[in-house]
């Protein structure tokens, strides 16, 4: 299998290095920064002896490179930097994203696009109108990772492994994100067993601003190594056909009462991309929260509507 990585950064590289780690294809390594690619792809292959890992990874400025992947992750994208409004950074990474996609759908017509670039869930509907794919085909890594800080923080509070917590964050990748406590559990039992209300409050908080405390603790940049695994993991599900449910950016046509916006939302991921978006009976103030991060979205979504729908 070849999956083609976009955008060299911390998100990127680290992807890049998970997928041939993890031994999940021949990877293809994209930026337009010259010698990033080149140097961090060859950095990689040195490390292949080493770990134990034949699969292949090429770094380049040729966009053509990418002809005939079955996978694209699209990471490159500008962070938002001081005095640059979120309107101004979504202006600029639409640009960034439409620009990929066209050179997806051009050289890769049949592949699936993962995408991880900020504001996450407005740069898959970009991703989803220029590449004109069908929506199963096009989705976004959020959930994965926001669900991951939950679990973290959850099995922090109770000092007991992360492997036998599980937790479910719907939403949009904001601020606006809803972590949902009632399932949430460990081994099977709800949290609520083991936290009063009020703490739990207080992780879903921790939850909500994950990338900032990470960032506000790096002072430049931001978090690279869970969004990387976040997206290997929904990546495996597709090469191996596991068809895992997990939380994606995903467009919704009716779904939850949500219609034409992509929000996150628990879905089964399998070899064709979404297979199946599951809807789970939330209560009245669930669903409510659920409304209200995706309105985030929609609202965002206008903006650029006229740019792309009226094509």
């Amino acid at each position: 299998m070849k999956i083609s990585v976009v955008g060299s950064g911390h998100v990127g590289a680290t992807v890049a290095q998970r997928l041939v780690e993890k031994e999940l294809a021949d990877v293809v390594l994209i930026d337009i920064l010259e010698g990033v690619p080149q140097g961090k792809g060859l950095d990689m292959m040195e490390s292949g002896p080493i770990e134990g890992f034949d699969s292949e990874i090429t770094g380049t400025n040729d966009f053509g490179a990418m002809k005939d992947s079955q996978i694209v992750i699209i990471t490159a994208g500008l962070p938002r930097k001081p005095g640059m409004s979120r309107m101004d950074l979504l202006q600029k990474n639409a640009g960034i994203v439409e620009s990929i996609s066209k050179d997806i759908a051009r050289v890769s017509p049949q592949s699936i696009v993962i995408v991880v670039t900020n504001p996450l869930d407005v740069m898959c509907y970009v991703s989803k109108m220029v590449t004109r794919f069908d929506k199963k085909r096009v989705f976004g890594m959020a959930g994965v990772l926001d669900s991951a800080r939950f679990r973290t923080f959850i099995a922090m509070e109770l000092g007991v492994s992360v492997k036998d917590v599980h937790a479910m964050v719907l939403g949009g990748h904001g601020d606006d994100m809803v972590p949902l406590p009632r399932f949430s559990t460990v081994s099977g039992i709800p949290i609520t067993e083991f936290m009063t209300g009020e703490r739990i409050e207080e992780l879903i908080n921790r939850t909500r601003s994950g990338g900032a405390e990470i960032v506000s603790l790096l002072k430049t940049g931001s978090a690279y190594y869970a969004p990387s695994s976040s997206v290997v993991q929904m990546v495996e599900s597709i090469v191996k056909g596991e068809r895992r449910i997990m939380p994606a950016s995903a467009w919704l046509e009716g779904e939850y009462g949500l219609h034409d916006v992509y929000a996150g939302v628990p879905v089964k991921i399998g070899s064709c991309g979404i297979e199946e978006v599951i809807e789970l009976k939330l209560n009245p103030e669930e669903l409510a929260l659920l409304h209200k991060s995706a309105s985030v979205v929609h609202e965002n979504i206008k903006v650029l509507k006229d740019r792309y729908e009226s094509r």
